[in-house]
């Protein structure tokens, strides 16, 4: 052939010949041999800038066509449990082409974000475009980054906003996805751009204006990958749910069972009732109905529902929104014990002695009426003599009760001695559109302590009723605190001038003691900070190893199954032991549990970092307005990289580098966490009374950095004078670690 082809012939050549895209290979097919090759060359350049092409190496491919062998990631499956995947690199107009999976037996499990490298076929007629056979499992889970989009000449980088996160990302123009710049992104993992090079990513999700307030716990969810939209089929199956029936059920209509819960409260899982004791052998006693939300009925095991709800684990909760475990259909619908509503129950009625001993319990699956859902502050009013119109019928029949019930329940509490921490919770108070108002401290009445105390004694029912009907179930475990971490919390005690008793088995008597030489005292909330660190974090596990902190021999998760799938599987075991219907525990749940248990609790951690880093967001965000200002606070960390100070006027954590700390070098003791200064031998400890001058505060990441003004009313040398030499300070570090050895050589004798 000696005339050079058409574009349009070149392209039908690539499309029917994919997996011949060379130059050499179109030349060949149309005979273009010597200099032609050149011309060929210009016009495969001109398809290239029009779009039309995509070159990859020394091969070409059409854009609008995803090349034989390409590499995929696993999608969300259908309804019909269908694997589905995507494209990671997509340059064709319009939205990237859908590609079912033909799995084998042999394949391995190809889980939602495995990256794979796949034989693709076109089809057509189907609503996916190909099909795809796995060739192999690239890796799990593709590397992604929140950032900053910055528009470049061709791309442009994603900036990180995690401020552990330092290293930029370069994104190609043709992965930028319609970013702006400026933009807020989400960035997934494509490569090394070169060698020695920055890492490539492409932009997958495109999240707006980043200064904009509400993209505060947006950034966090992102971040940590919290799920927070539901599949098409999750909803339809919650939509489809109709309210349960009184059939196969106890009916508490009858019971006057109230929710108590904060006035912004998005759903009410739980209500409860309590009477005084009839039988003539509990003189004084109490009878406690506590009463929860039904969710096994409309969650079934291994449903499209479930499998949804156990991805999440739990619900998240930011100041701004809620990701909830389950659909609003369920979670604030069907699931929710409104006022006045028939709503299907899990109950349980519990027998308690004038001194708040259990003597015993039942479970029911019942059908509930509220006849009033109030909240904490209502309720308190109330008990207190100044009930408003909702609460006046209810006091003498309804709130007196659970207050003497709860008085009873208080004196066994002092009996058993759980964990007693002094540490008042942060509250965030928006405005309507979305910025920080003011950073509160969440008040605390009897009201709150009351329902708290209900709940944990329906947890130990759970818990026991499970154990003595042999029915696997998950318990919440929190094992005692390590022999390092009691020494560490020991020498914060000793510095402070108090005693925790040594040389016998822990119990929390012995903490709760500490903490109670504490109140009062300037150092009373590092004495409870330090308590707290000492102590391990819970989790869920099929097997029981007993609640430290709550002392407590066996306790499970029973009150909560909208936002907690450990309550979830609680509630199925008990349906299961009683025998109440199919929608209990299946031996398929059972066989989980171990990687369930493993699970959940990931996705609770998860949750618990995501609304700290959001919290730590809008207190940056409140403070961005007042760099330059002085504050008040206390030593609450030290690293080997500077100071962690916790402001007073709003428990914001701020770092102060060991720049600011003033002219003197500090060295790092690890073993006691202070920092010692190499001149004057002063001590930066845990809990010291500091000023701070606010030196930064970015929203975006949520960092504070701090320069130190004054140690407990003294102030810091900043003078320009000669720092310490190399060798004093070696000879300072030295010193500490004789005086390490030294302590040591004492303990032993001790």
């Amino acid at each position: 052939m000696n005339k050079l082809p058409s574009k349009e012939e070149i392209l039908t050549w690539i499309s029917e010949n994919p997996t011949q895209t060379a130059k050499r290979d179109i030349a060949k097919a149309f005979g273009i041999k010597g200099a032609r090759r050149i011309d060929l060359k210009r016009i495969m350049k001109e398809l290239e800038d029009e779009g039309h092409l995509k070159r990859r190496k020394k091969t070409y491919r059409d854009s609008d066509r995803l090349a034989p062998v390409s590499v995929l990631r696993v999608a969300e499956p259908t309804s019909d449990g269908d694997v589905m995947a995507e494209p990671l690199e997509w340059q064709g107009t319009g939205a990237a082409p859908a590609i079912l999976m033909i799995t084998k037996a042999s394949d391995p499990a190809l889980g939602t974000g495995d990256q794979i490298l796949a034989r693709l076929t076109q089809v057509t007629g189907e609503p996916y475009a190909y099909e795809g056979r796995l060739i192999r499992r690239i890796g799990t889970k593709p590397t992604l980054v929140l950032g900053i989009y910055r528009a470049g000449s061709d791309g442009g980088r994603i900036v990180p906003i995690d401020k552990g996160e330092q290293k930029e990302w370069t994104v190609d123009a043709g992965s930028v996805n319609g970013a702006k710049d400026g933009e807020l992104v989400e960035g997934a993992y494509i490569g090394p751009k070169a060698r020695m090079g920055l890492p490539k990513a492409r932009i997958v999700n495109r999240l707006g204006d980043p200064s904009a307030p509400r993209a505060v716990s947006l950034i966090a969810i992102h971040q940590h990958g919290i799920p927070d939209r539901f599949p098409d089929a999750v909803i339809a199956e919650a939509e489809a749910m109709k309210p349960a029936g009184l059939k196969g059920r106890e009916d508490l209509r009858a019971l006057p069972l109230v929710t108590i819960d904060p006035p912004d409260a998005r759903d009410h899982d739980d209500a409860c009732y309590a009477e005084a004791d009839t039988d003539p052998k509990n003189k004084g006693g109490h009878i406690i109905w506590v009463a929860i939300a039904d969710v096994a009925h409309y969650v079934r095991s291994g449903s499209v529902l479930d499998r949804e709800a156990r991805k999440r684990g739990n619900s998240s909760y930011f100041p701004d929104r809620v990701v909830p475990m389950l659909p609003d259909r369920l979670s604030g619908d069907l699931c929710s014990l409104h006022e006045g509503v028939p709503r299907a129950c899990l109950a349980v009625r519990m027998q308690v002695s004038a001194q708040g001993e259990k003597l015993g319990h039942s479970f029911v699956r019942g059908l509930m009426i509220s006849p009033a859902s109030l909240t904490y502050q209502e309720v308190q009013a109330a008990q207190d003599g100044a009930p408003n119109a909702k609460c006046a019928p209810l006091v003498d029949d309804v709130i007196a009760p659970l207050y003497r019930a709860y008085e009873a329940l208080r004196a066994a509490r002092a009996v058993r001695q759980p964990l007693e921490l002094d540490l008042p919770e942060r509250k965030i108070v928006l405005t309507e559109a979305g910025e920080v108002a003011s950073v509160d401290y969440a008040e605390r009445l009897d009201a709150h302590r009351m329902i708290e105390e209900f709940m944990v004694l329906a947890n130990v029912c759970a818990a026991e009723e499970l154990i003595a009907r042999k029915t696997a179930q998950l318990f919440r475990v929190h094992e005692e605190p390590s022999t390092e971490k009691l020494d560490a919390l020991r020498e914060v005690a000793q510095a402070s001038g108090l005693v925790l008793a040594k040389g016998q088995v822990l119990k929390t008597r012995h903490l709760n003691t500490l903490l109670k030489q504490a109140e009062g005292m300037d150092e009373a909330e590092l004495i409870n900070m330090s308590t707290l660190r000492s102590m391990t974090q819970a989790y869920y596990s099929p097997e029981n190893f007993s609640h430290f902190g709550l002392a407590l021999k066996a306790y499970s998760h029973f009150t909560s199954p909208i936002r907690r799938y450990a309550d979830l599987i609680v509630h199925r075991a008990l349906v299961s032991s009683h025998g109440w219907g199919e929608d209990g525990l299946t031996p398929e749940d059972e066989a989980d549990l171990g990687e369930t248990a493993q699970h959940i609790s990931a996705t609770e951690r998860r949750s618990m970092l995501a609304e700290r880093d959001t919290t730590d967001r809008y207190l940056a965000s409140y403070l961005n307005k007042r760099v330059g200002e002085a504050f008040e606070g206390k030593v609450s960390g030290i690293a080997r990289f500077g100071v962690f100070v916790k402001l007073d006027e709003t428990g914001a954590d701020g770092l102060v580098p060991m720049r600011e700390l003033g002219r003197e070098y500090f060295n790092y003791d690890a073993e006691r966490a202070v920092l010692v200064g190499s001149e004057t031998r002063r001590e930066i400890n845990l809990g010291l009374r500091v000023k701070v001058r606010l030196s930064e505060a970015a929203p975006v990441t949520g960092g504070i950095v701090l320069e130190l003004l004054e140690i407990e009313g003294r102030a810091v040398d900043k003078g320009r004078g000669k720092p310490a030499k190399p060798a004093r300070r070696a000879q300072n570090r030295a010193k500490i670690k004789g005086d390490k050895t030294k302590r040591k050589i004492e303990r032993k004798r001790k």
